[in-house]
């Protein structure tokens, strides 16, 4: 009897539209106040900025990708440079950080709906809420990659609908005047913003672990990379014009909502609710990418003997799924969502991704040396050029680190290193 196997069915288009969607979140409806109270009417540059130094990281990601079609994304591309040691800490780090996320993100998608239908804001609604999401995600995805990414495509385009919209009709509401640069803002002065803002460029490495289930990969993740991080930065552009050109001045002034505000110019009252909901839409589309990317993450870990569970490892035999281990992350997810009290840990977890940029930028030049180029694979022009200043870029981000941040970082990654030489002493791996 053939044993069951992830199907290769994902294309550009499915795969671009999974980074898009965890990238665009909730940051964006409240970002454009902040960067504007950093920048003025420069603040466009701090998306350039970021937008150069998310791409040189892509780039990484992208010949990688190449080279690796094993499913995981950035865990597969690291703990192939590296090992089983490094794949451990790093799956587990990624898993962590991923379900914390989820469970703010989720908390964060109540809320949003409890402000614009209060009826609803108690707490037993709140959990059958946070149990109804993610028992419907996980069922949609243990049902087929084709189903998940569906959705997906679905929310992709309800998200991203209603800001497009915004900034078309908002080019006719917009003073030219408030646009104008009043200074050439210093690389200092950018690089302190762009701190802030270059976290909602993460999330394309989670869109990437399900690199296992892409047809021709040496093709489509490449070109899936460039298209989505193209697609991302001119939104985020327009959108930054577009408030700065409504609002003028006034704009960071509305931190808590400046894209509702400038909704509420273009649609009138209304305005708040379409934006509101537009928020919602988008945080519940990051979540359905989420429960179908990780839980590739699980199944190729215990697969590849580094996390020690057969049952994990499986792959469903009708639906040709990650299913057990969709169903664990999904329940993971939700016990954090609905215990709480996980906001100390939810400072971590941005850090925690760049840790995982930092292993694939090192992983590229390793691999290098370790697997010959062969035809058809994505090469970044340059030599070590791109991976060396990709490397520069993240140890300056982690820079901005406080010290009990990094201290919270490195207590895990011993802990996490304890368990796993405890588990290899028990002689555990071998499934």
């Amino acid at each position: 009897m053939t044993k069951p196997s992830l199907k290769k069915e994902v294309g550009i288009f499915g795969l671009s539209s999974n980074i898009i969607n965890t990238v665009i979140g909730a940051g964006i409806f409240v970002l454009p106040a902040i960067v504007a109270e950093g920048l003025g009417s420069t603040a466009v540059s701090a998306y350039l900025f970021c937008g150069f130094l998310i791409s040189m990281i892509m780039l990484c990601f992208a010949e990688v990708g190449s080279k690796i079609s094993h499913p995981g994304g950035p865990y597969a591309y690291i703990e192939v440079a590296f090992g089983k040691y490094v794949g451990f800490v790093a799956a587990l780090l990624f898993i962590i950080s991923a379900i914390v996320s989820d469970a703010a993100v989720s908390n964060a998608f109540f809320n949003i709906l409890s402000s614009l239908f209060p009826v609803i804001d108690n707490p037993t609604i709140r959990i059958i809420f946070l149990l109804s999401i993610f028992s419907i995600l996980a069922f949609i995805n243990v049902r087929g990659t084709k189903q998940g990414l569906s959705l997906v495509k679905l929310v992709t385009f309800l998200k991203t609908g209603p800001l497009v919209l915004l900034v078309i009709l908002g080019l006719g509401y917009m003073d030219l005047s408030n646009l104008k640069w009043d200074h050439i803002p210093g690389v200092w002065e950018v690089g302190e913003v762009s701190l802030v803002l270059f976290f909602a460029f993460l999330g394309a490495e989670t869109g990437l672990t399900i690199n296992g289930e892409v047809a021709n990969p040496k093709r489509t993740i490449p070109r899936s990379i460039f298209l989505s991080i193209a697609i991302i930065l001119i939104l985020y552009i327009g959108i930054q014009t577009v408030a700065q050109g409504v609002l003028g001045t006034d704009l960071a002034n509305f931190k808590d909502s400046p894209l509702s505000q400038v909704a509420s110019v273009i649609f009138g009252p209304i305005g708040f609710t379409l934006m509101g909901i537009g928020a919602a839409v988008s945080m519940f589309g990051n979540l359905s990418s989420e429960i179908l990317s990780v839980p590739r993450v699980v199944q190729s870990a215990a697969q590849d003997g580094v996390l020690p569970s057969k049952w994990l490892a499986k792959i469903n035999s009708k639906y040709a799924t990650p299913s057990n281990a969709i169903i664990l992350y999904s329940f993971l997810g939700l016990l954090i969502a609905t215990v709480g009290g996980f906001k100390q840990l939810a400072i971590l977890v941005s850090a925690v991704v760049l840790l995982l940029y930092l292993g694939v930028a090192l992983a590229l030049i390793k691999l290098r040396k370790s697997h010959p180029f062969e035809k058809g694979q994505f090469k970044i022009p340059g030599g070590m050029t791109v991976p060396i200043i990709s490397t520069l870029i993240i140890f300056y981000f982690l820079s901005s680190l406080t010290m009990n941040e990094i201290i919270g970082i490195l207590i895990m990654i011993v802990l996490l290193s304890i368990l796993y030489f405890i588990l290899k002493k028990l002689d555990v791996f071998k499934i």
